[in-house]
Parts: structure tokens; C-alpha cells; sequence
């Protein structure tokens, strides 16, 4: 099963049903090579052993003529989370000799770690009754559009924006990565000491559970996408606190966690 489906709170216009979805499963898939952990990809399950060749190949891990075993192994939820594999030391290719340690993610954003971040084990971001009102979050998203000039002329960059609880744009970025836009964004928040004003973040594209992570540093209680996000990204907002909206567009929103900040 590559869906699960997640209860919402959809915002149309001024108004709020209970709606079901179906969201793309995201999961952790950590890869080990000769019994050591070599990544982790984030990825939706299904063909893992595909997906660790293909990798492996295309960063020239491996690139031997034999088809290379792949062993699975399950969690306690019955869900795959480990793959072995187990590469002659002769046949390990330069992207492993160069020991590049590789976080291959949905859609990047983490890279350069081994391990999944331990987020459920830090303080829930602190409870905020009805911080933002939706016809508020229309309109950043409305900003956040119109500041877009890399996108405007070339319609190949992501943004994200960053505001107050009164909706003043704190800051908006826009980069060929929807991660690094977030990233530019709360940076520019430290270097303008303007991180605690920040209470909603909004950004082009979907979420995954990367961006929700960054939030969650930043403690930013509200984050909304023009898309959808992902199920570990909703798992992961139910669990650290985070007010968590996809399919912000036209005037409509879901919102798959913590509605209770968002008021009509």
C-alpha cells in the first residue's frame, strides 16, 4: 500500500468540513553496505530493492556485472526499514571510496546524515489557541506568489516566506530547492533576530517530512503548502506540535494537524 488515508479540516473560503484523504506514504529506508550504515532514503515503499540498485549504481557504489542481493528486513510494524547488501571491497565504486555519505530523501533536503532524526523524543511545540485566521493564510500565500521573480521568468524555483502572527512578512526567499528556500528563510530569520516573531511558514510545491523538521527547529507552530504533504510529514506534525495545511491554493486548505490554531 503506497496511501494512507489522514482526516482533515478543509477550508473553503470562510467555511470548515471534515474531509478523508489519501496521502502518499513516506518512510525511512536505512541502507547498509558490508554490515555498515551507508544512508538513508526517504521514499515511498514499494521496489526497495530496485530503488537500493539504482541507487548504488547511480552514484557509482556499484557497478558490477552480477545482480547484487538485496536483504529486507521488516521493523515491528511490519514495515520495511533496513536493506543489506554486501559489496566486495574490489567492486566498491568512488562514490563509496570517496565516503560521501549519502541521505537520498524524497525530494532532498537532509543530506550528509546516517540516522533519522530523533524529533518524537523533543518538547511538542507549546499550544496555541486560533493564532491565525484563515482568510490570513489566503493571503500570504497571495504574497509569497507575488514574490517570486526567479519563478516568474523562469517557472523553475521554489519559494517559502515566513510571517508574524499579524501576517507581516517576516522574510521570503526563493531557491531551485524547495529545502534551501526553507533553509534561506530561517537563516535570514537568526540573522535578523526575528525567529520568535515567526509564526507561520508558508512554501510552494509539498511538504515531507524534511521541511517538517525545520519547523520544528525553528519552532515555527504553523506550516502550509501549496501541496500536499507527505504521511510522514502529518505523522510527525501530530507528533512535535505543528499546525501542518496542504492543497493551500484558490482560496481552500486542509489542514491534517493541530487545527486548533487556525480559526474561520
Amino acid at each position: 500500500m503506497k496511501i494512507q488515508q489522514y482526516q482533515g479540516k478543509k477550508f473553503c473560503k470562510n467555511e470548515a468540513i471534515m474531509v478523508g484523504d489519501n496521502l502518499t506514504i513516506e518512510e525511512g529506508l536505512q541502507i547498509y553496505i558490508n554490515k555498515k550504515t551507508f544512508s538513508i532514503t526517504m521514499r515511498t515503499p514499494g521496489d526497495d530493492e530496485d530503488l537500493v540498485r539504482g541507487l548504488l549504481y547511480a552514484e557509482d557504489i556499484y557497478r558490477g556485472k552480477q545482480v547484487l542481493p538485496v536483504i529486507l528486513e521488516k521493523d515491528e510494524k511490519n514495515a520495511v526499514s533496513k536493506a543489506f547488501v554486501e559489496i566486495d571491497e574490489n567492486q566498491l565504486g568512488n562514490g563509496y571510496k570517496n565516503s560521501r555519505n549519502l541521505l537520498s530523501v524524497s525530494s532532498c533536503g537532509i543530506c550528509g546524515r546516517q540516522e533519522l532524526l530523533e524529533l518524537s523524543s523533543g518538547e511538542k511545540i507549546e499550544k496555541q489557541e486560533q493564532i491565525i485566521a484563515i482568510r490570513d493564510l489566503y493571503t500570504m500565500f497571495d504574497i509569497m506568489k507575488k514574490g517570486q521573480p526567479t519563478f516568474h521568468q523562469s517557472g523553475g524555483s521554489h519559494a517559502a516566506a515566513a510571517f508574524a502572527k499579524d501576517s507581516t512578512l517576516l522574510s521570503l526567499k526563493e531557491d531551485v530547492g524547495r529545502h534551501n528556500a526553507v533553509d534561506k528563510v530561517i537563516g535570514n530569520l537568526v540573522a535578523t533576530n526575528q525567529l520568535r516573531q515567526s509564526k507561520c511558514m508558508v512554501v510552494s510545491g509539498r511538504i515531507s517530512y524534511e521541511i517538517v523538521a525545520k519547523a520544528y527547529a525553528a519552532k515555527i507552530p504553523v506550516l502550509g503548502a501549496v501541496s500536499a504533504p507527505s504521511s510522514l510529514a502529518v505523522d510527525f506534525a501530530k507528533e512535535l506540535g505543528i499546525t501542518l495545511l496542504g492543497f493551500c491554493r484558490e482560496n481552500k486548505a486542509t489542514c491534517y494537524a493541530h487545527p486548533q490554531r487556525i480559526k474561520e
